[in-house]
């Protein structure tokens, strides 16, 4: 059942991404802001620790090959190892701030009350692909910096301050899963 579910969202992803590619007025319109946008996801990817180590590990689920987010966890992992780790299904307690290639902020959590002091609750199914990655690969506790490509963020599509071909980068705590769903 998971695999279905999985290989639903890869399906319908990949229709959208090519019926949007499709829209030549779309990524004419847009080319200069796409191949910075791609340009900067590819930077991410080679930036450095002062020890010449990757500032960033990919992350590519084996349920959507050839798919990817760069992380960089704030904290020592060895502190949060053994604490739950959420499935797409699960229901999750996030503090986060997010912004363009540009610096440009589009989001936040920290104005939100609703759930909690600055706590945006959701399902990590309910948000981008890219999310779904990152979250699916934090335990609690863990605060990471997420970069995600245009094609596992908002695609061809414009969501407020986010335009086509947006690369994203977010400040992620995951500070609780409020509902753990078991594997069936």
């Amino acid at each position: 059942m998971k695999k279905i579910f999985f290989l639903a969202i890869i399906f319908i992803s990949t229709i959208v991404a090519v019926s949007s590619c499709s829209d030549d007025s779309t990524w004419d319109t847009y080319k200069e802001w796409r191949e910075t946008n791609e340009q900067f996801y590819q930077n991410q990817k080679l930036l450095k620790n002062s020890d010449g180590t990757q500032y960033y590990t990919e992350l590519q689920p084996n349920w959507f090959p050839n798919s990817g987010v760069l992380i960089h966890y704030f904290n020592d992992r060895a502190l949060t190892e053994g604490n739950l780790v959420p499935l797409v299904s699960s229901t999750v307690d996030v503090k986060y701030k997010g912004w363009l290639c540009n610096d440009v902020a589009f989001d936040s959590s920290y104005t939100a009350t609703a759930d909690g002091d600055s706590i945006f609750r959701t399902m990590p199914s309910q948000t981008i692909v890219g999310w779904q990655v990152a979250l699916t690969n934090m335990a609690v506790g863990d605060s990471a910096r997420v970069v995600i490509p245009w094609s596992l963020a908002y695609g061809t599509q414009s969501t407020g301050a986010i335009l086509p071909f947006s690369s994203l980068v977010f400040d992620i705590k995951l500070v609780d899963i409020y509902s753990y769903q078991t594997q069936q």
